[in-house]
């Protein structure tokens, strides 16, 4: 049986310290100054939720959704995120590494001009997400779903794009002195830079 849905509900300044989420279900709530450092969840569900000034700081989250919700300068320093669903979620002026993430669907999520340097990002779904003017320097993209991303602006200094889909993705102005790309990969960014590949 799913756990009942709590909506419309605020949260301030709570100290959720080490709570066991379990399979908890938000729906339209806001968090503001909530300490979720050291939380565990499996199955939970959030869905268009706010969370400002939030700490997850060395949580860690199973098969969670957090669904066309919005981050504002929380941290998720040490924090595990394993095979989550952040579609369509808002990051802004968060603290995003270090952090492990284990597979997972992040399309369409806002990621504009995050800090994401060094972070293993392997295999997630990430097509349609804006990560344009983000820093991905040393990141490692291996097996990603970037098809029609935005990476206009992006760092991608030294990066591991290798068996990435590419298909679409903006990669206009994006530095990419370094990175490592497979053949299917330099085909599809020679082919978006205008040149015809026999």
């Amino acid at each position: 049986m799913s756990a009942e849905i709590v909506e419309h509900q605020s949260f301030s300044d709570e100290d959720w310290y080490a709570d066991d989420l379990g399979d908890a279900r938000y729906r339209d709530c806001v968090f503001r100054g909530v300490d979720l450092t050291e939380t565990t969840s499996r199955c939970a569900v959030f869905e268009s939720c706010r969370f400002e000034n939030c700490r997850f700081n060395a949580s860690r989250h199973s098969d969670a959704a957090f669904v066309a919700c919005e981050f504002h300068r929380c941290s998720f320093f040490d924090a595990t995120l394993e095979g989550c669903k952040l579609d369509g979620s808002v990051f802004v002026s968060c603290k995003l590494a270090p952090i492990t993430v284990v597979g997972g669907r992040w399309r369409g999520v806002t990621l504009h001009g995050a800090s994401l340097v060094k972070l293993v990002l392997d295999g997630i779904d990430l097509s349609e997400a804006d990560l344009a003017e983000a820093d991905l320097t040393d990141t490692s993209l291996r097996g990603c779903d970037l098809s029609r991303t935005l990476l206009r602006g992006a760092r991608l200094s030294n990066a591991d794009l290798r068996g990435a889909a590419l298909a679409g993705a903006d990669l206009e102005a994006a530095r990419l002195d370094g990175t490592r790309l497979d053949l299917a990969g330099a085909v599809a960014l020679a082919e978006r830079h205008g040149a015809v590949v026999d």
